[in-house]
């Protein structure tokens, strides 16, 4: 089955259309009153066609609107979309479907879908796209609308079960910590959907991305506990790296000597003053180092 492609079609200019077809219907006009005044039935019935060919030939007039096309059919067979605006002209017997080129955005329902982990979400997604080829979004699909919403939600739910909510480890991609590169492939992958219906996808985004209501309070704490943990880390390392840095300045400056145990001493208290999450209270030794 071959692919229909868009192909433009020239219309005549409106205005000149309606310059001669108006003429001939006042013409006609006349022609039908003359007949009847002098009970002419030739002049009555030619002048009556007149009219009746005029009339026709004005339903051939039509109207493109910025950002519009008309798709053109002659007995369901396509012969050509206008895009050129203004008032047009065309044969009375094709049939002129209207078709919006202006951009568009479709702002989907919330979605629960279970993500790579398996752990039930909500996500939603915003895409804006418009029609780039008429042909195909008018005879390649049923409702090229529908289709767009349909297959966005189809991308949308094997978009989150291909990442994690949120990643545990710094290498990991998830839906939470990579919004750019998860925009950048829900848009790739609505676009490849869409192509068949002739539709350009301009932007795709997550407008919203939740944990499940029944597991909202428990993945909270967790990501509570994560970072408290992650603080903590860093936190040590942190008060490692001064206290290595402490002990070499002063064995460098010679500012005391310190042995194994005075070092071992000298790490804990330092670790403890540095580490602690509460304000320490330091003790004066009056006596020797090891009273």
């Amino acid at each position: 089955m071959s692919v229909i492609r868009e192909k433009g079609l020239s219309a005549t200019s409106g205005s000149l259309a309606l310059i001669l077809l108006l003429p001939m219907l006042g013409l006609g006009i006349v022609g039908v009153v003359r007949g009847v005044i002098r009970e002419s039935a030739l002049l009555g019935v030619g002048s009556a066609l007149l009219v009746v060919l005029t009339v026709f030939l004005l339903a051939g007039l039509f109207v493109v609107n910025p950002n519009e096309a008309r798709v053109m059919q002659l007995f369901g067979r396509y012969v050509g979309t206008v895009k050129e605006p203004g008032l047009r002209w065309a044969n009375p017997f094709l049939t002129k479907r209207r078709t919006s080129l202006r951009v568009r955005n479709f702002d989907s329902d919330k979605l629960k879908v279970n993500d790579l982990g398996g752990n039930p979400i909500e996500i939603a997604a915003v895409v804006v796209w418009r029609v780039v080829d008429t042909a195909e979004a008018m005879f390649e699909v049923d409702n090229y609308e529908d289709f767009v919403h349909v297959q966005t939600e189809a991308a949308l739910r094997n978009l989150a079960t291909r990442y994690d909510y949120d990643s545990h480890e710094d290498a990991e991609r998830s839906l939470r910590g990579n919004t750019i590169e998860i925009a950048d492939h829900l848009r790739t992958e609505v676009q490849e959907r869409l192509e068949k219906a002739g539709v350009k996808v301009i932007e795709a985004r997550i407008s919203h991305l939740a944990y499940a209501p029944e597991i909202a309070q428990a993945m909270l704490q967790r990501q509570q506990a994560s970072a408290i943990i992650a603080a903590r880390r860093k936190i040590v390392e942190g008060a490692v790296g001064m206290v290595e840095t402490a002990l070499e300045m002063l064995s460098e400056k010679s500012i005391v000597a310190l042995d194994d145990e005075r070092k071992a001493a000298m790490v804990s208290n330092l670790l403890v003053v540095l580490c602690s999450e509460r304000a320490t209270q330091p003790i004066v030794n009056t006596g020797t180092l090891y009273n």
